[in-house]
């Protein structure tokens, strides 16, 4: 059952994967486009945008990395890979340049049907209900015009990484668990989460100062993450203004955590 009708494109130079996929998702009620390589599938996105895709890695013409880096290039559509099983560095490498959600191969089409659900969904619901504009840590982030930006500077955040910002940003000091985020902000019962590990670095890279020594986005150990709030340490006082305390040197002390 579907709010909206969904056009989907289909991007796989296998007949019978691209015929079982696009019957599944026709039935599930969605529009199909179909496109058999890579210049095909940025040619059928350009002239009808599609609400998400379905992309096979490997593609004659042009791989679908590449295809996925053009795409999230143009427009933040979300995309679902289809990979190998034996191909976890294309799988990762696609994550990092802005994927949603892959399927290895051989698959269930349920469950291809299922993750293309999920993820239209999130997509549904973060421009369906945008909450008020949020300010932290010289990040400001809009989540009615999807716009952030870091000390004034506008961020290139995919569609996920918008979504996972915004989500840490509204729960400041809170630690999350892996499973939390990847049920709230993906919309997965299951999963693997190493697709949160992936995202997390990638923002890292965006919004930190030193991504190899995160200050905003830190890692609880055996839990997962917390969006730091520690104000900046104070200037310290002279000795003739006031004598020092243990509550002033622990707040320093945080503030430079």
């Amino acid at each position: 059952m579907h709010s909206t009708e969904s056009r989907i494109l289909v991007v796989d130079d296998d007949p019978t994967v691209a015929e079982v996929v696009t019957g599944y998702l026709e039935r599930a009620g969605h529009t199909v486009d179909l496109a058999t390589d890579g210049p095909a599938a940025l040619r059928a996105a350009a002239g009808r945008r599609p609400d998400l895709v379905v992309l096979d890695l490997m593609l004659p013409g042009m791989d679908g990395l590449e295809v996925c880096r053009r795409l999230r290039a143009t427009a933040p559509v979300p995309v679902i890979m289809l990979t190998a099983r034996g191909d976890e560095d294309d799988r990762i490498l696609g994550l990092e340049i802005g994927a949603d959600d892959y399927v290895t191969k051989p698959f269930s089409p349920r469950e291809l049907v299922l993750r293309v659900e999920s993820v239209l969904r999130r997509a549904r619901a973060t421009t369906a209900r945008p909450g008020p504009p949020v300010s932290r840590c010289g990040i400001t982030l809009d989540p009615a015009a999807r716009t952030a930006a870091k000390d004034g500077r506008e961020l290139a955040l995919t569609l996920r990484e918008f979504d996972l910002l915004a989500y840490l940003l509204d729960r400041p000091g809170e630690a999350i668990s892996r499973e939390r985020l990847m049920h709230e902000v993906w919309g997965w019962e299951f999963g693997d989460l190493s697709t949160v590990t992936v995202h997390v670095r990638r923002l890292r890279g965006k919004i930190e100062t030193d991504p190899a020594k995160p200050a905003l986005i830190r890692t609880v150990w055996g839990v997962g993450y917390r969006f730091e709030t520690a104000e900046p340490p104070m200037a310290p006082l002279h000795v003739a203004d006031a004598e020092p305390s243990a509550a002033t040197h622990g707040g320093q002390g945080a503030g430079r955590g």
